[in-house]
């Protein structure tokens, strides 16, 4: 039992609550070319997204408030580093060069190569040697170069998205894509056409990178993240956007 008097009981009450309402917001940052289900953007506000909700409950887990901000993804590693923001979330290290903390990998997901039922189903990546491919722009993709060398041929395109019209016309037989973005855009029926079976080119665990003058430790982001797995709030996020 604690034998304080009231007065130094609600003292500490009070700075508590003081405590909590001072920290500041953790900031995150989010691409404005990013597209459902990642984010949806709105005149320069982030509206709905996998990325959002993962924020806002590590935010909540940290016992922050989250502020969401949305830039370029060229300035976006330039910014980490200056410490305009906390912390970026949906990337690994060779996608996000920078002097950053890197949290557990714990976002999965799958680089899949999709082929139009037009079209011969490749056997495998070899296959595709000399064949153009969609692709994003600035994006690598090292399994491909790895196994084709220069016989990759690139056709990019600004997202993942404009790929997928790409195929529907026509203009390209194979693309590559997650797989979480090509079955939410099946599901909402923005892409219906006729595909081979996907080849999994890799399977992907994503992090958060977290900029070297943020407040928020990397002991403590990845304890607020294993608190998410573990409780299955991260599955809950998910679900939603399938």
């Amino acid at each position: 039992m604690d034998t304080r008097p009231w007065w130094a009981l609600l003292a500490s009450v009070v700075a508590g609550f003081c405590a909590a309402a001072s920290a500041k917001p953790l900031v995150m940052l989010e691409d404005t070319g990013a597209l459902m289900p990642h984010a949806r953007i709105e005149n320069g506000r982030v509206v709905e997204g996998v990325r959002a909700d993962l924020g806002a409950a590590l935010a909540r887990r940290l016992g922050r408030d989250l502020q969401l901000r949305t830039m370029s993804r060229k300035r976006m590693a330039q910014a980490l580093a200056r410490g305009e923001a906390d912390m970026v979330c949906g990337y690994q290290r060779d996608w996000l060069p920078g002097p950053f903390g890197w949290s557990h990998a714990f976002i999965p997901d799958e680089s899949l190569l999709v082929t139009s039922a037009s079209a011969p189903a490749p056997r495998g990546l070899a296959d595709l040697a000399g064949q153009p491919v969609g692709t994003v722009l600035g994006h690598v993709y090292p399994e491909m170069d790895e196994v084709l060398h220069g016989g990759f041929v690139r056709d990019d395109a600004p997202n993942a998205v404009t790929n997928l019209h790409k195929l529907q016309a026509g203009r390209v037989q194979h693309a590559l894509i997650g797989r979480r973005m090509l079955e939410y855009q099946q599901r909402i029926g923005h892409f219906r056409l006729v595909l081979h079976p996907p080849v999994v080119v890799s399977r992907v665990l994503a992090q958060c990178a977290l900029g070297p003058a943020s407040p928020v430790g990397l002991p403590a982001l990845n304890s607020a993240i294993d608190g998410l797995v573990a409780e299955g709030e991260l599955t809950r996020i998910l679900a939603r956007y399938r």
